[in-house]
């Protein structure tokens, strides 16, 4: 947060206020984390730097399974959890995943202007 605050600066277009701007990336840095820790064995490392295009995060850890999708079959109540990594890709300009020998890194790229 401290971040964003400190060097968050510019126009926000579309009509969105920069509240919202900060809260996507703040919602985008927390759910892969979040998934670090839940589906990938343990967070291994983890920078977010601002750079012209927005905020670049990247998040590590120690699984190489790739981030997945819910279950588009299922629905209502049987559905559970696999929301995070399609709520990422809407967020974030630009995505990838990078498969390592100790686990992978997900980098997110989340525009804020």
């Amino acid at each position: 947060m401290r971040l964003l605050t400190s060097q968050f600066c510019g126009p926000v277009s579309d009509g969105l206020t920069a509240d919202v701007v900060v809260a996507d990336a703040l919602l985008v840095t927390s759910e892969l984390v979040t998934n670090a820790f839940r589906h990938g064995g343990g967070l291994t490392a983890f920078t977010a730097e601002i750079t012209d295009e927005g905020l670049l995060l990247t998040v590590s850890d120690a699984s190489q399974d790739l981030p997945v999708a819910c279950d588009t079959g299922a629905s209502g109540a049987d559905r559970i959890g696999g929301y995070g990594w399609p709520l990422v890709c809407r967020l974030a300009k630009e995505t990838s995943v990078t498969v390592h020998p100790g686990g992978k890194s997900v980098v997110a790229l989340i525009p804020l202007t």
